[in-house]
């Protein structure tokens, strides 16, 4: 059960981070669930409960709730009181290895893919590049409110799926 209550917050953080109502319910969840369960039953669980908060904690994402990421960090200074820190720490550092060899994977995934499909890559870069100068006009209308960028044309060649 903790496990899918973990699952259910990581797919929320992906799908809507904007939305924060399904974390904080199961960070809450969680929480009581630690307190109730105590120091001895507490162990096997230790990292599923940590990962959605460790995740929470570690997000970049600028809209980011400040209540939710101060209702994480409670759960994890409770957390250390109730495991004890070496404990603690053992599980903590397992999540973090997780995170940043999931994170390393994906990347080296990436370059694979860059050198096994070149023609996808370049199209993607270029897709890049172009969104950037979209925004590059966007934030310039923004803070000039009497100006209008030019924005290019969508070709047909741009909408069609060529190989």
């Amino acid at each position: 059960m903790m496990k899918k209550l973990s699952l259910m917050a990581k797919r929320e953080a992906a799908d809507t981070p904007k939305i924060p109502l399904k974390r904080t319910c199961v960070f809450k969840f969680l929480g009581a669930i630690a307190v109730d369960l105590g120091k001895d039953r507490l162990g096997p669980y230790l990292t599923t409960i940590i990962a959605p908060l460790y995740r929470e904690l570690d997000s970049t994402y600028a809209d980011q709730d400040p209540t939710l990421k101060n209702l994480s960090q409670e759960l994890i200074e409770l957390l250390k009181k109730q495991v004890g820190l070496q404990i603690f720490s053992l599980a903590f550092s397992a999540v973090q290895k997780d995170a940043s060899q999931r994170r390393a994977n994906r990347k080296k995934h990436k370059a694979m893919q860059a050198v096994a499909n070149p023609d996808i890559a370049a199209r993607k870069k270029l897709k890049k590049h172009k969104n950037k100068i979209e925004a590059k006009k966007r934030k310039i209308e923004f803070l000039r409110p009497g100006y209008k960028a030019k924005r290019q044309r969508n070709s047909l060649k741009d909408l069609a799926m060529v190989k």
